[in-house]
């Protein structure tokens, strides 16, 4: 299940800062038919940061829903109060979603018995497949690899979105444990496919869906020059969507792509002018525009 190219689905909003649901179903369908191989709502990219909770929940719903069992859902349900992540890792085991993203506590930085702990809690209380989150550039705290080889004891631990761009990091996760290790940078994808990595949760999935689809099914399937030409291809991309704060990019993108309005919440704001320039001609290069 958890494998291939999974999307860190970006939540639309109108003007008025209100969830945009026809946008919202409109990139689902646009998932689906561009062979994305998992859909993820509600991640840093889905800006559940200033999602109230009742809306959170009310997304994750929405998505189980319209996808209807074609492809995996992976709610995002982190927060770094244990017990909030519980209650929304809870409500996304009886939406239907298929696992749970939860990402590591951030601003309070736990030591990692507190992580060990944390995790442990919420996987022991709520019986739904879980992939922990490692992405200290948000959290301001690293996993050891020696905390995930614990947590990955517990059976319904079952994956890694690996945020740290450290290739030693992920070689000593695999080294240690029997885990399922998914890059959470598009840029690395392909080196960490390298050393026994099963996918990617992607930000640049959301604009180019069918093509990071198939640099890891090309990966997987021993097509390592196709996959690699489609890394090299694709990697001004990678870059541009961190021109500023994801996802500020990836939704200007969207939007210059016809997809959705470019909307953000604040503390997030529309994209600067002379970083716009630069995303444009990297989107006209590769034709999305």
């Amino acid at each position: 299940m958890f494998s291939g190219s999974i999307v860190a689905l970006v939540t639309p909003f109108h003007e008025n800062g209100e969830i945009d649901f026809e946008s919202l179903e409109n990139l689902i369908e646009f998932h689906i038919q561009e062979k994305t191989d998992g859909i993820l709502p509600c991640g840093c990219t889905g800006e559940a940061a200033t999602l109230k909770h009742a809306e959170q929940k009310k997304v994750i719903e929405f998505v189980v829903g319209k996808v209807n069992g074609r492809i995996p859902v992976v709610a995002g349900t982190g927060s770094n109060s244990t017990d909030e992540a519980l209650d929304l890792t809870s409500f996304a085991k009886k939406a239907g979603a298929d696992a749970a993203l939860i990402i590591t506590p951030y601003y309070n930085k736990p030591t990692p018995q507190g992580q060990y702990l944390h995790y442990k809690k919420i996987a022991e209380e709520v019986d739904i497949p879980i992939i922990l989150y490692n992405v200290p550039g948000r959290t301001g705290t690293n996993m050891l690899p020696e905390t995930i080889a614990k947590l990955s004891k517990i059976p319904n631990i079952v994956a890694i979105k690996e945020a740290n761009p450290s290739l030693d990091q992920v070689s000593k996760i695999i080294s240690l444990c029997d885990i399922t290790v998914l890059s959470g940078n598009d840029s690395v994808t392909l080196p960490i496919l390298s050393v026994g990595g099963k996918g990617v949760i992607s930000v640049a999935a959301n604009v180019v869906p069918r093509q990071v689809h198939e640099l890891v099914s090309n990966f997987k399937e021993g097509k390592f020059q196709e996959a690699q030409k489609i890394h090299i291809e694709l990697f001004p991309l990678f870059e541009a969507l961190f021109y500023e704060t994801n996802p500020i990019p990836v939704k200007e993108s969207l939007a210059l792509m016809g997809k959705l309005q470019p909307h953000l919440r604040l503390p997030l704001c529309r994209m600067g002018d002379e970083s716009k320039a630069r995303l444009l001609k990297v989107l006209k290069d590769l034709k999305l525009v």
